[in-house]
Formats: C-alpha cells, sequence, structure tokens
C-alpha cells in the first residue's frame, strides 16, 4: 500500500491550515491510501534548535519520511517564507531525503503577496534534498477558511468551495501517481 506523509509546519493548533492538511489526509484515507503526519511542533524543540540529529524522535519522523511514496509540505507563510520549524526539521532529514518522492505543496497566507514562496523559497531546498517530482501547489488565503472553537476547545475548520476544489485536486494527482 502507498504511503504518504503530510509534514506540517504550523506551530498552532488553531492554525487554518489545519483545515487544508485535515481535508487532504480525510480524501487519501477515503482512497485507501496510507497516511500519517508529522507536527513539526510537536517534535522536542531542543532537538530542533540544537540540530539533535540523534534524536530518537527526529529519526523516527525521518524514517516516516524515508518510507513515504509522497510528502504533502504544508506551511503557513510567515515574513514571505515557509515556518522557521519547518526548516528547523527539514535540516535534520537525510541530504537525499526527498528523493523519488511526490511532494505536494499545501500553504496559506494572509495575502496573495507571497503566492511564490513555494517557487523561490521550497522548491530550491527541496530539489537539493533530491525532490525532482511536484503535484500543482494549494496556495491559500486566511479569508478562504473560517475557523470556529467548540464548546470542548477543538477547533472546526469551513473551506471555501474553491480551495477544497484545489484540494482535492492535488489529493487526486497523488491517488493517480500512488495506485
Amino acid at each position: 500500500m502507498s504511503k504518504v506523509v503530510i509534514l506540517s509546519g504550523s506551530p498552532s493548533v488553531s492554525s487554518r491550515l489545519n483545515g487544508m492538511v485535515n481535508f487532504v489526509r480525510k480524501t487519501l484515507a477515503e482512497a485507501g491510501l496510507n497516511t500519517a503526519i508529522i507536527e513539526v511542533v510537536d517534535l522536542p524543540p531542543e532537538d530542533l534548535v540544537y540540530a539533535n540529529f540523534n534524536s530518537p524522535t527526529i529519526l523516527a519522523a525521518n524514517e516516516l519520511i524515508a518510507a513515504a511514496d509522497a510528502v504533502v509540505i504544508a506551511s503557513p507563510v510567515y515574513k514571505a517564507s515557509y515556518t522557521g520549524v519547518l526548516k528547523a526539521y527539514i535540516d535534520l532529514l537525510p541530504q537525499k531525503g526527498f528523493e523519488k518522492k511526490l511532494i505536494a505543496p499545501v500553504f496559506i497566507a494572509g495575502s496573495m503577496a507571497h503566492m511564490l514562496v513555494v517557487d523561490y523559497a521550497l522548491k530550491p531546498v527541496l530539489a537539493s534534498m533530491g525532490a525532482t517530482h511536484f503535484t500543482k501547489t494549494v496556495y491559500a488565503t486566511d479569508d478562504s477558511i473560517t475557523r470556529e472553537q467548540d464548546k470542548d476547545g477543538q477547533y472546526r475548520f469551513t473551506i471555501e468551495e474553491s480551495i477544497k476544489a484545489r484540494l482535492q485536486g492535488i489529493a487526486d494527482e497523488l491517488i493517480e501517481y500512488l495506485k
């Protein structure tokens, strides 16, 4: 069975990005693909800051990436780039950590001003790590996803139909490639 790992660079459980990630993960699972998620914010901060390549937690995350056929890389955009916590984790992957993997970028930002972040900030780093195959990118703005917190403190997200259609499109690309 093909395996997809979702690598989420969001530093917040309330991030609208989580609505996008949940949509993609559910769609892939419903199609019979095995999915796993690495939330970089849940990795030990000291391992990320001090580049602890031998951390058992980092090694386990790296094994998930190594076993994946495809990786969804999701991040909010901060200062015209993906998050620093995502970069800190990517730096701990092996040099050819993305070789022979289909990469699906899913990004969200406050405006359309930085929509080239994937082409100019993410792809060069991933290409240096062996990535050569990418799906289309989904880039959304905050105003296309609403966030509500229920009485139990859980967040629920409502995604605009045009963004859902684009997320479905990259899920379909992944499904087609991996089946």
